[in-house]
């Protein structure tokens, strides 16, 4: 399988939604393609539409226009229609599950694709790299709102996904944590994956391959290797 290419293009994207009597044009003809082998960041102030392109993207939410082209090695050509383990989403809201465990929690994606046991020693190694390990048996609410974080990110790499989409996943990290979270997510995109992550944090958009800049719905800029400040 070829490292390079495009794993996601999205051409034209338009997303709007009423707010009361006002309508918020969410997406505004975004235009972006996701590459093998790129950790991309994804910067704005908020409101600007980084979640809902993620939504987007993995079919959380659908586009009024616009084209989203999936490479024919993501399984599908409609994100809600994608094979459990080819994209992965740590949404900004976590999405954990309050009656599983923190180890449940992490093989959840295991289990839906039907083979929990040979997905162990993966869910210890990313429960050990991002200092969960001794929390297998506490539940969400018995845990730090960071370690939730981690544990969303661990759970969306079990499968080690062709793509990581990411809503600030390093919002409730220090900069130490979040220097782990970046060093799993550049692992791998080092093996031809790709991971799209929208966030605040400079320890992402200055060691980024790609930085796209969302403001009002459009994408502002394209920058390569860029330290560009958030907006």
């Amino acid at each position: 399988m070829s490292r390079h290419g495009a794993l996601m293009t999205a051409q034209g994207l338009v997303k709007s939604y009423r707010r009361d009597a006002e309508t918020v044009h969410a997406l505004r003809g975004v235009t972006l393609s996701i590459n093998r082998g790129q950790v991309v960041a994804l910067i704005g102030p908020s409101g600007s539409g980084k979640s809902t392109l993620l939504n987007v993207l993995c079919g959380w939410e659908h586009a009024e226009a616009g084209q989203l082209l999936l490479d024919e090695s993501l399984g599908a050509s409609k994100p809600e229609d994608l094979p459990w383990g080819r994209v992965a989403l740590v949404p900004q809201a976590l999405g954990l599950l309050e009656e599983l465990t923190i180890l449940d929690n992490v093989l959840m994606p295991a289990r839906l694709a039907g083979g929990v046991k040979p997905m162990l020693g993966r869910a210890e190694e990313l429960m050990s790299e991002f200092g969960i390990d001794h929390l297998t048996a506490r539940y969400p609410d018995q845990v730090s709102l960071g370690e939730q974080q981690r544990t969303a990110v661990a759970r969306a790499l079990l499968l080690s996904p062709l793509v990581v989409l990411a809503d600030e996943p390093s919002a409730h990290q220090d900069a130490g944590w979040s220097d782990v979270l970046f060093a799993a997510f550049s692992r791998l995109a080092a093996q031809g994956h790709a991971c799209l992550i929208a966030t605040h944090n400079p320890v992402v958009w200055e060691r980024a391959d790609t930085v796209f800049a969302m403001r009002d719905g459009e994408l502002a800029t394209h920058n390569t290797r860029s330290a560009a400040a958030a907006p």
